[in-house]
C-alpha cells in the first residue's frame, strides 16, 4: 500500500483551474492516474482531446460538460465518462466546482485536429 498526499510539487495551476496530482506512475501507480480538479466560477478548460477515457466525479459544485457537440451537467454523487479521443470542454456551472478525475496511465492531451501530444504533468 502507498498513501499519496497532494503537494505543491504535483500541483499545476492554469488560468482555468488547478490540478492536484494524486495517484500516478511517479507516485507508485502502474495502471491508474487520479487527480483533483478545482475550477473557479464560470471557468472552463480549453477545448481539447485526451487519448484515454476519463471519469470525472464531481465532489462539489456542478460541471457543464461538452463532448462531441453534446452538452450535459453533473454534480456531486454523479460520474461522467468522457470517451478517449472525444473533443471536450468542461466548465464550472453556477459557481466553483471540484472533481476527482481518473484515467488509465499514459494519457496525453491534444488540440482538436492537432497531432502534438502533450503529457499531463499531474498524471505522470
Amino acid at each position: 500500500m502507498h498513501v499519496v498526499s497532494e503537494s505543491d510539487r504535483r500541483t499545476t495551476r492554469t488560468p482555468a483551474g488547478s490540478m492536484f496530482g494524486l495517484a500516478a506512475p511517479s507516485q507508485g501507480s502502474t495502471e491508474v492516474s487520479t487527480w483533483r480538479v478545482e475550477l473557479g466560477a464560470d471557468s472552463a478548460t480549453p477545448v481539447h482531446v485526451i487519448d484515454r477515457e476519463q471519469v470525472w466525479m464531481p465532489l462539489s459544485g456542478e460541471f457543464e460538460i461538452e463532448t462531441e457537440g453534446e452538452t450535459g451537467r453533473a454534480g456531486a454523487g454523479q460520474a461522467v465518462v468522457v470517451p478517449a479521443g472525444a473533443i471536450r470542454r468542461l466548465r464550472a456551472a453556477d459557481g466553483p466546482a471540484v472533481a476527482l478525475v481518473a484515467m488509465a496511465v499514459g494519457g496525453k492531451a491534444m488540440l482538436p485536429g492537432g497531432e502534438d501530444k502533450i503529457p499531463l504533468p499531474w498524471a505522470e
